[in-house]
């Protein structure tokens, strides 16, 4: 028992070794748990982080910015004077109200505390209409390349009700100072939530090609993304992608997986082409159109002993109070304990009666009060008499209009490139719960780029994010995955124990069974009790024994 404990504590000992080495070298020092000044302002708090020791610079990781080729738009928010100088807040009212202004407040922030350089854009206010767009670096146009949207967010107070997405802008924007709720865009994208209802919004507007009205198509499937609940609620950074193709298919992912495929011709309401018919709004059911499936016989007639006028419920004949009811006490009596309250005003509320509580002399009893003997069904009730139900003679069916060509009919096989060009992104929302944070936006046609910048970005945020709750098994799988000379290591230490475990405690038992057969095999007294022949190693021990 003792060399299974020694083989246990050693395989324990050199897992917690390993995984403790995982964590001090993870980010190149130990991680730090996420402080409170998480969310302080960056642009408030510059003199402050300068003021920083030593010790606290070398707990945090050089946070670079990733660099590319100029695309549609990214924005990380890490440049502070850029920032300022593309990105523009509304100064204008809700379309149909000249009361409701948008006046939420924006600022940067640093997205984790250790992440040194790393800034987002965050809302500041609460239940305020917030609006702030920047144009893209080039236009995007709808053509034979893809459209690749991506961003990160993190809900750092929950949402109660509001959303989080972005509004991609129908060229020409126009001044972006004067952005509101009907200033037109092209796409709608991202997370949503008031109350119960929480979705994934995916909207494009659609332009009737035959006389071009534009109508909001809405993804059918924006409220069945798993797993939105954690997104409000969990505290984490988290990451949106649009993927829109030449073909019209298209691909949601949150976090680097993919939630759903669809087609633009095919999962959206309305959908984008209209149906070639449609019922005739002149056509009107005929006046003797019956669509009675059944009907009560014509022919029946109430049977002669029917009687309507037995009750459905009678007092049980057979019923007989029992010995221990007592009639004399009520079932409820005044709560001796009530007293009149102090404010009871006698002309305003009354006399003052005390509440009645269960008499607590009738607990132990039948019952208290008048006894009466319990109800119970009627064995001669019928109810009200009606014919039964035959099949209708003069049934005709369910009737509907006659169909006719639909006179707005139109054919848009290919709603992809029939969007219009895009030349600025918005945030335009309105939100309850404040502090919700933005970062690293990205308009591509190219998927490689985006995932280049996922690694780069939301990668490392979920892995720090991860470092706080992951356990110790999870800690060194990641580790090992990201150092593959380490399952060398992790094979040599953990090998060693798991070998020296079997060999105590499957191979020692194994030899000393098959030790105690061999002797009992070899026992001279056994192979003198019978005359049989006997094996030749007998033969030899007999031989031995007798020359000593």
């Amino acid at each position: 028992m003792g060399r299974k404990i020694n083989s246990y504590s050693i395989l324990l000992l050199s897992l917690l070794l390993i995984t403790y080495h995982s964590n001090n070298v993870c980010y190149g020092q130990q991680q730090q748990p996420e402080s409170e000044d998480d969310e302080t302002i960056i642009s408030n708090n510059i003199d402050n982080n300068n003021d920083q020791s030593s010790e606290s610079e070398s707990e945090q990781i050089d946070y670079v910015t990733p660099q590319i080729d100029e695309q549609y738009l990214y924005e990380s928010f890490d440049n502070q004077e850029k920032f300022q100088q593309r990105w523009h807040k509304s100064v204008a009212h809700k379309a149909d109200s000249s009361d409701l202004k948008y006046d939420g407040e924006w600022d940067l922030v640093r997205t984790q505390d250790l992440l040194k350089d790393d800034l987002a854009l965050i809302t500041k206010s609460k239940a305020r209409h917030h609006a702030y767009s920047v144009k893209l670096d080039k236009i995007y146009k709808f053509n034979s390349k893809p459209f690749i949207l991506q961003y990160e967010a993190q809900f750092r107070n929950g949402q109660e009700c509001g959303g989080a997405y972005l509004k991609l802008l129908a060229a020409p924007s126009g001044n972006l100072e004067d952005l509101n709720d009907k200033t037109r865009y092209s796409i709608m994208f991202g997370p949503d939530k008031c109350g119960n209802d929480m979705k994934l919004h995916f909207i494009f507007n659609h332009i009737n090609p035959r006389n071009g009205t534009i109508t909001e198509k809405h993804w059918s499937k924006a409220n069945s993304v798993t797993n939105m609940d954690e997104v409000f609620k969990d505290n984490r950074w988290h990451q949106f992608r649009l993927e829109l193709y030449p073909d019209n298919t298209f691909q949601v992912s949150v976090d680097k997986h993919y939630a759903q495929k669809g087609s633009l011709l095919e999962d959206f309401k309305p959908p984008v082409n209209p149906p070639k018919t449609i019922d005739d709004p002149n056509d009107s059911k005929p006046e003797d159109w019956d669509e009675r499936e059944k009907i009560p016989d014509p022919d029946a007639v109430k049977p002669d002993d029917w009687d309507e006028n037995e009750p459905r419920k009678i007092t049980d004949p057979n019923a007989v109070k029992p010995d221990d009811w007592n009639e004399d006490e009520p079932e409820m009596i005044s709560d001796p304990e009530a007293k009149k309250p102090d404010d009871w005003d006698q002309e305003m509320d009354g006399d003052w009666e005390a509440p009645l509580i269960p008499n607590p002399k009738c607990s132990s009893l039948a019952g208290c009060g008048k006894w009466s003997a319990p109800l119970i069904d009627n064995p001669k009730y019928k109810g009200k008499w009606k014919a039964p139900m035959i099949a209708n003679p003069a049934y005709k069916g369910k009737w509907v209009p006659k169909k006719i060509p639909n006179p707005d009919f139109y054919e848009d096989l290919n709603p992809f490139k029939t969007m219009s060009p895009i030349d600025a992104v918005a945030f335009e929302l309105w939100t309850i719960s404040d502090n919700i944070a933005f970062d690293n936006i990205l308009i591509t046609d190219d998927l490689d780029i985006a995932n280049y910048i996922s690694s780069l970005t939301y990668q490392i945020k979920k892995e720090i994010s991860d470092e706080k709750t992951d356990n110790i098994m999870v800690k060194a799988m990641k580790y090992a995955n990201k150092n593959p000379w380490m399952w060398a290591v992790y094979l040599f230490v953990i090998g060693i124990p798991l070998v020296l475990f079997i060999a105590f405690c499957c191979v020692s038992p194994l030899k000393l069974l098959q030790q105690q057969q061999q002797e009992q095999e070899y026992d001279p007294a056994y192979s003198k009790k019978t005359d049989q022949p006997q094996p030749d190693y007998v033969d030899e021990y007999e031989k031995k024994r007798l020359i000593d």
